[in-house]
Order: structure tokens, then sequence, then C-alpha cells
């Protein structure tokens, strides 16, 4: 209901000339009731004697001064003026001019908010070239537009917007037209026709907003399976695909495109043309995806602000913890993080395609996916089998929880992919001196793996993957990172650093041991060294075979626990956990799961690492139930694993708790409870921060910190590097890995090389 009177500016904007309601609009007076006002959009209904005496009046054929005056005797002219002040401020009347165009074309350019005198004498003064690319054709194009009222002018010079025709956003010849749209200061309007999915927008305007490179780099990242094919072929941009359309479905793809071209060009800008539309013609979905401007875009942006960002010393700064957050004392819980950073995930422009639970997943579980794992592609037709690990993924205790999880991990893979803006320094291990980290510091590969790296890469396996010995004395690209330890920068190469779509120049290659994303860069930091330090007391376990005590589940009080135990018993699994705390002091635990109702155990573990142990417990609790939807379905005759890969498979068809006892808690240690650890809160991330650097300093070791961090996704995400500190994958070095179990008590001596457990961990 709209109320009439008061005082204000002059009716109708003080605009000279007959006014009257605007064409979207037709009046119905009820005496007695209100004065109706129905359009497309519902019914307004104006109530009281000021809007039953105006309304009938208000028909184009008076001026403000006649409409005024044929309101007496009924109303006052400071009545009549005033109720038209209301209606002029609630969007309803403009002056009314003689028809132009059909009352239709009018009413809906009224109810698009320029109004129909301005629209229309916009789109008189205004033209729209046709720009089409390869396969597409302009005529239905053009004949739309003057359908429309729309004039088509004949270059792109001449025009004050271009519809860019193409069969795909990846073509490179829309980088050619983007620079030359750039250059004329001119906006375009992309739009996809040949596919059952209608592709159109956003209006790319130059200096303002995304350019088409920003648009493509987000487009790319849901495109990497067509990358190897590309190569293959020698193509150097998208595989061309058969159209797939019916005429009705062009017919509207066309007009769709005309329309979003009339509206810019008449003045009714809004949302549509800020994002990417798509409409499935098939399913009749529509979506407007929204499209974000890269800051550091080489073309639109500073492409320099990676490489500051990455060689400015590493900072850190106090973060106080989240009150109440007991997923690892973070500076935001997972709600906050979910709602700060949502916008990410998305099928089309988002960094992150989708967050799904994960199929197979029980009830009692919290565990989701959130598409490609960036650190394990491949660049050949076949690829690198992945198996386990070829989806990010994410767990916890609730679906925020894990939904936050998958989020953090997929833009955390995302982030250290290199993209070609991070800094480097080319030169040879030897020239750089002691500035330089030598990679194998931080593989710890033994030279007897590779010596027989050609046996170790035949299963194919990029979990088990051995490079090549580094050769120091040819240049490679290095890339600072900061040293906390020291505070001086180092370096270490590019390849070691970044994931990257194939093998380096220099054999190397990075793996995401160590990366984390976070709330904050401190927080970051602090979740990426604590991963380093559960897979150094995981490989040192796992590869020695040595016994741990267990971890007394009920001694801790959690809920949760006996839920989770609950769930696994409702399904036919005890559960167990060890202590894998290693020399390092923080607390490590394994967390494990046995069938109990086949003679096949489909043994299933998770690990965590936390200053305190409860959030220890409770990673590794969680992180198992990630496999369990893998193993959840196998039947008695053995079938039904959701994977093929060899290693898992033989393990778990095979490892039961007798024939691998190190994975059975040692009867002859007492159970570790909440007490054993000595553990004292912190309320600050760079509390944190401050003791970690300090506890590697006191064991001889350097941390190393690089920001990985993308200026346009702004979600904080480094990679922590500890030389001398095992990953849980086969890496056989001379080092911690044969010396540390003997300093705690846990062998008499090493173990020799060929004493070392022969099943790789595959996870």
């Amino acid at each position: 209901m709209t109320v009439l009177g008061g005082r204000g500016r002059e009716p109708a904007g003080g605009r000279v000339g007959p006014i009257g309601l605007k064409s979207h609009l037709r009046a119905t007076v009820v005496p007695g009731e209100a004065a109706y006002l129905v359009s497309q959009r519902g019914v307004t209904a104006l109530r009281g004697t000021p809007a039953e005496v105006l309304v009938p009046l208000l028909d184009g054929t008076r001026d403000q001064a006649a409409v005024i005056n044929d309101a007496g005797p009924e109303l006052t002219a400071e009545e009549a003026a005033g109720s038209l002040r209301a209606l002029d401020a609630a969007g309803l009347l403009r002056v009314r001019t003689p028809e132009t165009a059909d009352p239709a074309t009018e009413a809906y350019w009224d109810l698009a908010g320029p109004g129909a005198p301005d629209a229309l004498a916009a789109l008189a003064g205004t033209a729209v070239a046709l720009v089409p690319l390869a396969g597409t054709d302009p005529a239905g194009v053009a004949e739309a537009c003057r359908a429309s009222g729309l004039t088509v002018a004949g270059t792109a010079e001449e025009a004050d917007l271009s519809l860019v025709l193409c069969d795909d956003y990846l073509d490179p010849e829309l980088a050619g037209v983007d620079a030359r749209q750039r250059t004329a200061g001119t906006p375009w309007l992309p739009v996809r026709l040949g596919s059952a999915a209608l592709w159109l927008g956003p209006v790319l305007r130059p200096h303002d907003g995304p350019c088409w490179h920003c648009l493509a780099t987000r487009l790319r990242g849901h495109r990497h399976a067509e990358w190897p094919l590309q190569r293959a072929l020698g193509q150097d941009g998208p595989v061309r695909r058969p159209h797939a359309t019916l005429p009705a479905g062009r017919a509207v793809a066309t007009h769709l495109a005309v329309l979003e071209a009339a509206k810019w060009l008449a003045g009714a800008r809004g949302a549509s043309h800020d994002g990417l539309t798509t409409l499935d013609t098939v399913t009749l979905a529509t979506t407007t995806h929204p499209t974000a401007r890269l800051p550091q875009c080489a073309v639109c942006g500073d492409p320099r602000l990676t490489a500051r960002r990455i060689e400015a010393p590493f900072v850190p700064a106090s973060r106080p913890k989240a009150a109440g957050d007991l997923n690892g004392h973070r500076a935001l819980t997972p709600a906050q993080m979910l709602e700060r950073y949502g916008h990410l995930v998305g099928p089309v422009t988002g960094v992150v395609k989708e967050i799904r639970r994960a199929p197979g997943s029980p009830g009692f579980i919290s565990a989701y996916l959130s598409g490609q794992n960036l650190a394990m592609r491949s660049g050949t037709l076949a690829g690198l089998r992945a198996g386990l690990r070829s989806l990010s993924g994410g767990k916890g205790l609730s679906d925020t929880e894990a939904r936050t999880s998958a989020l953090c991990e997929a833009v955390e893979r995302y982030s250290g992919t290199r993209q070609g803006d991070e800094p480097v320094v080319r030169e040879t291990y030897r020239a750089l001196g002691d500035e330089a980290v030598h990679p194998n510091a931080c593989q710890l590969f033994h030279e007897r793996q590779f010596a027989d790296r050609d046996r170790w890469n035949s299963g194919g396996s990029h979990l088990h993957h051995v490079p090549r010995r580094f050769d120091e004395e040819s240049p490679t690209e290095w890339t600072p990172v900061w040293s906390l330890t020291h505070r001086r920068r180092r370096l270490l190469p590019t390849s070691l650093l970044f994931f990257g779509e194939h093998e380096a120049p220099d054999g190397l290659w990075a793996d995401s041991n160590g990366n984390a994303a976070g709330s904050s860069p401190e927080d970051a930091l602090v979740q990426g060294f604590l991963e380093l330090v559960e897979r150094d007391a995981v490989a040192l376990w796992w590869y020695n075979r040595t016994r741990h005590p267990a971890v007394d589940l009920d001694a801790f009080g959690e809920s949760y626990i006996e839920r989770l135990r609950a769930g696994y018993r409702s399904v036919g699994r005890e559960v167990w956990a060890l202590d894998l705390t290693s020399d390092l002091g923080i607390p490590v635990v394994a967390a494990l799961s046995r069938r109990t109702d086949k003679p096949a155990e489909d043994i299933v573990f998770g690990f965590g690492a936390h200053f305190d142990p409860r959030v220890a417990l409770r990673r590794a609790l969680t992180e198992m139930g990630q496999l369990l939807p893998l193993v959840g379905e196998v039947t008695a005759d053995g079938g039904g694993y959701r994977v093929t890969d060899p290693e898992p498979l033989d393990w778990w068809r095979h490892a039961t708790a007798a024939n691998r006892p190190y994975v059975r808690p040692d009867r002859a240690a007492p159970a570790r409870t909440p007490d054993h650890w000595s553990y004292t809160p912190a309320g600050d991330l760079l509390q944190d921060v401050r003791s970690i650097t300090e506890l590697l300093r006191s064991r001889g070791l350097e941390l190393l910190v690089l920001d990985q961090t993308r200026p346009d996704l702004e979600l904080p995400v480094v990679k922590v590097l500890v030389p001398g500190l095992r990953h849980f994958w086969p890496r056989y070095a001379p080092g911690r890995l044969y010396d540390t179990p003997v300093e705690l008590g846990l062998r008499t001596e090493p173990c020799r090389l060929e004493e070392l457990n022969p099943t790789p961990l595959f996870v």
C-alpha cells in the first residue's frame, strides 16, 4: 500500500509536459476502496480519496497544473501536489510523450527501470556491432537487433557495444577481441550460441571490472581434463565440440543476447550484466555466475602482486583464536569461514566447482568432496594413476566443519598451483651458495631409490614416483621462501613448491605436504606445520613397524567418540587409536578400524596432530571417516571397493590386525589419557607460531614458509617446509626415519633399508 500526501520535491521531478502513470501500469478505481495499479509484477493498492481522485486524471493528457486544477474541488491544490510528489517518489509517474513505439515496448522500458522516453532515446542514439568468430552466423542476430530497435553498426569502432558471437568462451580469438575493445574503450558482450547450454555475458568493460583474461582464468580451472588432449593435438585453444542445439534453442540464445545488449544500451543495467548467465535449454535451469576481477591479472591488473607477496618477509601477527572453536584453535569458526569464502564455490566461475557429500558416506560420518586434487594432475592422456588422492575433500564432526575443510583443501591446492606470476631466479644450485636449499633435503629420497627409479615408477603411482637425481650444475628456476628460524630469505626450486601439469625440466615435482589454508596466515602456518609433524610421526611408525601405546578413548569423555564408535559398530567394525607422538612432543594420534564380520578386515585409518591431544584425536577419528566410504559397500566375495588402485586394494584384502601387529596397541605400555601430554592452551595464534619456531630451533631444524595466498581469493594459504622431517610416502634417505625410533627407545638399533615396511603408505 502506498500512502499519498506529504511535502517534498516538485511532482514528477519538476518535469515539463503531460504526466501520467508509467506505461506498464493499468489503473482501476473501486470507489470507497482503493485505486488499483496492475502490472506484470503484481497489484498495488492506493488507498484514500487522493488516490481515487488523481489516478483517473493521470492518463497522460494533462500537465501537472492541469491535474492539480482538475482534482478540485475534492482536493486542495496543496493536497493534490503533495500526493503527486508521493506517487512520483514511489516511481509510478513519468512525463508522457507521443508514442514512438508499440505500447508493449514502452511498458517494458518503464518496467525495466530507465523509463520509456529515456530508453528509447538512448537506443536511437547508440549502435551495436556484431563480431562473429569462426563457426558463428551473425545474420539471425542482426535481424533480432533490428526487430528490437537496435541499430547495427558497420564496424566495432562505430559501435557503443560489441556483441561477440563464439562457440567457446576460451577461444583464443577472444584475446584479440579483448585487446581491440580495450584499445577502443568500448564494452563488449560475449555469447555462446551453438550449445544446448546458452552462455551470455558478462558485459566486459575496459578499465572497469574484470577483463576476458580474468574470466578465462576461472573458466580454465574447470577444464583441466582437456589440456592433455589439447597438447596431443597441438592446439593452443580448447578442443572443438560438435554443435548441439535446436533452431528454437538458437533463437532463444539469439534473442536473449540481443535483449541484454538492448538493456545495456538503454541504461537498464543490472546484475545480469556483471555475471555470466547460463541457460540449459534441456532443463531450462538458469543461473547467473559471478565474475571477479583478478587484481593480479597480467592484462588489467598488477602482475607483480603475487611476486611481491612471496618476496616479502613473512611476519606473523597477533591473531586471537575464535571462542569455542574445537577444530584446531583457529581465528574463525568453520561457519564464519563458509560465510566469508563460500562465494569461491561455483560450477562455472568458481575456484571450486562443487562441494558434495562423499558417495557412500554412512550417516554418522561427515565427509565431503570438493573436486579434482590439483596436486595430482598429469600431462599425459592416460595420466598417472592418482586413485585415493585424485579428489580434494574435507572432514569434520558436522557437515559445516566438513564442508569448510573441503573448501579449504580445494583452495589450498588451487593456490599452490603454478600460475606464471610467481617470482623466480634462474641459476644453478652451486652458484647460489648457502641461500639455496637442496631439494632432496625436503624430498629425502635414498640414493638407492634414485638408482632404482625405473622400478619404483613402473607402477604408475604418483605417490611413489621417484624423480631423477637433481643436477646441481644445471640452471633451474628458484623461488624465495622465508626462514622464520633465521629471519632470512632462502631459495628452493620453483617446481618443488608449486604444482604443475607435468614434470618440470629439472625433474622435480611438488606435493601437498605442508600446504595449508587457514583463517589467517598464522592459522595456515600452524596447520601446515602440524601436518608435517603428523606425517613425520606416521612415517617413523609405519616404515619401522614399531609398536605404540593405545589411546584410551573412554578417558577423553567426549560424547562424539561414543557416537562414532556406535556408528562403526553398526557396520560391523571396531575402533581403536594409537599414540604416535615423536621426539617433537606434539601429540600425534592414529585412529584405526577393522571389519569384524568377515576374513578381510578392510583396515582403515586416519591421522591427526595438534598441541591439544583432544584435537589430535578428533582429527584422526574424522580423517578415518574419509576412507570409510571406499570400503563401506564391500561384499563377502571381495567386490564393492570404490577404488581400483592395487596398493589399497592389496592392503584391504590381505592386511589384518594379526599379520600387521604394528597397527595394534602395545599391550606392555599403559594407555594414554589426556593427562599424559603436557598442554597449556594459547589464546593467540602468534604464540603458537613462536612456540613452533623455538621448538624447531632447539632441534636444529629450520622453519621455512612460502605465502601462496592468491590476491583474487584472499583466503590465506601457505606452504610450510622443515627440511629433515619425513613425508609419510616412501622416502628412504638417511636421517630421522632410522635414528629417531632408536632415540625414542622403540628400536634397539636402526632399521636397515631392506627391513623397512614393504607396503608404502598409500594415502
